[in-house]
């Protein structure tokens, strides 16, 4: 069944809601669908301390095991354990570009399964829909594929020679989309839907527990037209949840630097609009530069974008080329040729400020007159290893000006004044949590500060991903909320969640399993005072 034809309609109160249906929210549904991770028998894991661990009770699952005990001593690229821990599972010393099977086998036990219900604005793959498509991915093809299937297979299969390891986008999407309906779970996806609030809904008189309220809207197909097309409509829902788990992803509101002139139509804020510039023909060689603000991989795509087509770039970012912290510096060489070649762009193309003046009244002159660097047609012109582009590391804008001039400052107070056909503010993206109160702010590390994947990210308790400043109980956080930006390492979130709500469901039946067996022995114990009593009037009255 399509997902868009699915109808949210209010009834009892569900398990489990999932706001957000990318990769971390179709995870996530796998696990709480019946499918269990279980030791196979006859594997192995190469770290031998993990080994030792899994085969203390190999026939638990990993729903079932302590995933703390089992994450003690593990490192990985990832600061949540849990997701050190799965990844570890999934794809054994893939760090060190080694391919082991994963010791891991999936066994699909429906009894395990917990009822739950995924919302999401589009398909499912959530914001994987709306990236560029033709640029290749930055993870390896099996850091982006889900449990049970296979990427690489699935590839062959769409396309005749895989040439590499990385897939486009546009094929990661696709891929998930079709991994919802190979798996199953398209009972559990209600999609076109558009949450607008989630509140914690108290207990009632009839003793219903305390539960979480989640409203919104859904996009539903209305009649059909004339002419073969159908008018869609937006329906209210409201329904309550035991547990609510936050899966939306931070690409929903690109940041904005917040400077005058950031809203002037020739400022774009994302790698779409620079697109539909090159499609209308806008950008050419004779083109005054394109500005790309950011040093961040979208930020490379854009550069890559317009220096294909020989258009001058302007590149201005806060760091250092040399800092650690920058993502180029991160990326091994042969695996990344294409983003290698843009940090070398950026570290020999800098721009070099005209040399201060000595005159004390001329660096008065010169610190209110900014410099100019060199014109557009110098820059295409210039005997460099990349002709038309020109970095400022460690640069900031200052201001957009209406004639198309933008003021850049360096980090010792330096201006320069450069003259762009476009600029494009490529600095990351926010999360949409305005169906929080407070967009959320109280959820993060710091309460103070808007919810950001790098800076601020949703506090969680490391090893269920039970949201610590949440309303009250049963609020769960993954994905890039929490600080996870490679679908590599979302699929520990998954796990942490899919392993507490496990629990809960076990020490839930052994508390009604406690609850009725201490029915039938009060039973017991007062049937039998009852015939001792019966026995003693007997007695009496015969004597």
């Amino acid at each position: 069944m399509d997902c868009h034809e699915k109808e949210i309609l209010p009834g009892k109160t569900l398990p489990v809601v999932i706001i957000g249906n990318g990769p971390s929210g179709i995870c996530l549904s796998y696990l709480l669908s019946g499918y269990t991770p279980y030791l196979s028998p006859e594997a192995s894991h190469p770290n031998p301390l993990l080994n030792s661990k899994l085969a203390e009770q190999p026939h638990l699952s990993l729903l079932e095991q302590d995933l703390e005990y089992l994450c003690e001593g593990l490192e990985g690229r990832s600061s949540n354990p849990v997701a050190v821990l799965f990844d570890s599972l999934l794809l054994p010393d893939s760090d060190f570009g080694l391919d082991h099977k994963s010791p891991l086998e999936w066994r699909y036990e429906p009894e395990r399964a917990i009822p739950h219900l995924v919302l999401g604005k589009g398909p499912p793959g959530g914001a994987w829909h709306a990236m560029e498509g033709s640029m290749l991915t930055l993870s390896l093809a099996n850091w982006m594929e889900l449990p049970g299937l296979k990427l690489k297979d699935w590839m062959r299969e769409k396309r005749r020679n895989v040439r590499n390891d990385r897939a486009t986008p546009a094929e990661i999407a696709s891929y998930y989309q079709h991994y919802v309906s190979q798996m199953s779970l398209e009972e559990s996806f209600a999609c076109g839907t558009t949450v607008t609030s989630v509140t914690r809904q108290p207990g009632n008189k009839e003793g219903s527990p305390p539960c979480w309220r989640v409203t919104g809207l859904q996009r539903r197909e209305g009649e059909e037209l004339g002419d073969g097309s159908s008018e869609s409509e937006e329906v209210p829902f409201s329904l309550l949840a035991h547990n609510v788990v936050l899966a939306t992803g931070t690409h929903d509101i690109p940041a904005r630097l917040g400077v005058d002139g950031e809203s002037l139509p020739h400022v774009c804020h994302s790698f779409w609009e620079l697109e539909a510039a090159i499609s209308r023909g806008e950008l050419d060689q004779s083109s005054d530069p394109v500005l790309v603000v950011g040093a961040g991989l979208t930020a490379a795509d854009a550069v890559l974008a317009a220096h294909h087509l020989n258009t001058p770039v302007y590149h201005a970012f806060r760091r250092s080329v040399n800092d650690p912290g920058l993502i180029f510096n991160q990326l091994p060489k042969l695996l990344y040729p294409e983003y290698h070649k843009v940090h070398q762009m950026m570290t020999q193309q800098q721009y070099q400020p005209p040399p201060p003046l000595q005159d004390h009244a001329q660096n008065l002159h010169n610190s209110s007159t900014p410099s100019s660097p060199p014109s557009s047609s110098s820059l295409s012109s210039s005997p460099s290893s990349y002709p038309g582009y020109l970095s400022f590391p460690r640069y900031k804008v200052v201001a957009f000006r209406p004639d198309k001039k933008c003021v850049l400052e360096s980090d010792s107070g330096h201006q320069t004044v450069v003259q762009v056909s476009k600029a494009l503010v490529l600095i990351g993206a926010h999360p949409n949590l305005s169906f929080l109160g407070d967009k959320g702010r109280p959820l993060g590390m710091y309460p103070d500060e808007p919810i950001t994947c790098r800076r601020n990210p949703i506090e969680v308790d490391p090893f269920t991903n039970n949201v610590v400043s949440a309303d009250g109980p049963g609020m769960y956080a993954m994905g890039p909320l929490v600080g996870e930006n490679f679908v590599r390492f979302l699929k520990g979130g998954a796990l942490a969640i899919a392993s507490d709500l496990a629990k809960r469901q076990r020490e839930g039946l052994e508390r009604e399993e406690g609850c009725l067996l201490t029915d039938r022995l009060m039973d017991r114990w007062v049937d039998k005072r009852v015939s001792n009593h019966t026995a003693s009037e007997i007695s009496v009255r015969d004597s």
